[in-house]
């Protein structure tokens, strides 16, 4: 497949239909089906790696595939070990999502630097633009393993993770043709490390309704999942009496309006069941066991503890009083991140510069920075989308927003001084 020609210039107006061209053909990496869907480790993840590879040559950045499944790009100065500053978004995206979810903080970047290097300006210090591979946790029941590589805090039963086939994340990684046992090789020094910044739609309405493009992060929500199992007892549907059934799906059913009864009567904490899985599934068996996904919001961690507690309370009850035995497992956790004020000033900064009006606000949603904050400062800017739409094919955004994105960036990049940073 060919690849997207650069702009022979990157005069005003261009540069935001070269990005919406880019991430068009990145979007042709996907499953059959509507959206976009592109697991990690998958065929079509491994299919989009020489497009994001082009990508960063024409950056200027030496491209390499690390132990964690990121594909990471460098500059020289990198290379030479001066400090550098982090940027990136994922490529993997949610089943039949949208083509700007986590690839616009990939095509930004590397757009803007791009650009710098055509106008002949040399940064005086590194950069790196990771396309990490997993954020959104589709395929394996974790997440964040690319930039928890980046911050060294992988936790080696992350690896032992299985995906719906069985298959172990470890065993994905080597079949992708990486090494797993390197991770721990990638943990980058804080000390050389100036910050992370991530560009990313927004995923909700709050630029629209204020007619802005651009909007600075102040910080991250906090995640937590839980798997739940509740077992029953299996039997004929149509010789088992009603009264003294165990039916696990009846009970799961009560569960999650339990779980949303939660949600709805908890002051900043939102969530969803996102995921059940029945057994045996059979049309005429009443069902022994159903597992399935709690995901609860917040970005304190004192009103996320106070929703676990009151959805363990409920869901402990509904299965006492129908017979049915519970457990409920905790697969993530990461708690809410701050962005840093010195990021935030040097967004608002390059905002202005670029005659973008922009104002602070918080992410509902969780990114790579939430792993990220272990290791270095983090910062956030949101791209505005179209009703706010996101994890959906139509998922949208303009080139003019686009365009207003890099050249803040480019006014960012341009700005930073290393000796100030912190």
């Amino acid at each position: 497949m060919s690849h997207q020609a650069p702009p022979t210039t990157f005069s005003e107006g261009q540069i935001g239909h070269y990005l919406l061209s880019c991430l068009d053909e990145a979007a042709r990496y996907s499953q059959p089906g509507p959206g976009v869907t592109r697991l990690f480790c998958s065929p079509e993840h491994r299919q989009v790696l020489p497009l994001i590879e082009q990508w960063m040559q024409r950056a200027g950045l030496t491209p390499e595939l690390d132990a964690a499944g990121n594909l990471v790009g460098r500059c020289p100065n990198a290379q030479a070990g001066k400090p550098t500053l982090i940027m990136g978004s994922h490529q993997d995206s949610v089943v039949e999502g949208g083509k700007y979810d986590g690839m616009l903080g990939i095509a930004v970047p590397l757009i803007a630097l791009e650009a710098l290097r055509h106008e002949g300006i040399t940064l005086p210090y590194g950069v790196e633009v990771v396309a990490f591979g997993d954020e959104e946790g589709v395929r394996f029941p974790t997440t964040l393993v690319g930039s928890r590589a980046l911050a060294g805090t992988v936790d080696p039963q992350q690896l032992e993770a299985r995906d719906a086939q069985g298959i172990t994340l470890k065993e994905a990684l080597r079949s992708f043709g990486t090494e797993p046992d390197g991770i721990p090789a990638l943990a980058r020094k804080p000390a050389n490390t100036l910050g992370f910044v991530e560009v990313h739609i927004e995923q909700g309405p709050r630029l629209e309704q204020r007619d802005h493009a651009v909007g600075i992060v102040t910080a991250l929500t906090g995640i937590e999942r839980h798997q739940v199992t509740v077992s029953g007892k299996a039997g004929h549907a149509g010789t088992t009496p009603m009264p003294g059934r165990h039916d696990a799906l009846v009970g799961a059913a009560e569960m999650v309006l339990a779980v949303d009864n939660v949600l709805q009567t908890t002051q900043a904490l939102v969530g969803v069941v996102g995921q059940l899985d029945v057994r045996p599934n059979a049309v005429n068996v009443i069902p022994a066991s159903v597992t399935f996904t709690i995901e609860l919001r917040s970005p304190q961690s004192e009103t996320r503890q106070q929703g676990r507690e009151a959805v363990q309370v409920a869901l402990k009850e509904i299965a006492e009083r129908r017979g049915l035995s519970l457990s409920m497992d905790n697969s993530y956790r990461a708690d809410g991140a701050r962005c840093a004020e010195w990021i935030m000033q040097g967004l608002e900064q390059a905002c202005a510069n670029v005659q973008q009006p922009t104002e602070r606000m918080f992410s509902g949603a969780g990114h790579d920075g939430l792993a990220m904050q272990d290791v270095t400062d983090i910062g956030m800017l949101f791209v505005r989308c179209k009703e706010g739409l996101s994890h959906h094919p139509d998922e949208s955004i303009s080139a003019d927003d686009g365009e207003a994105a890099v050249r803040v960036m480019m006014a960012f990049l341009q700005q930073l001084d290393p000796a100030k940073c912190r």
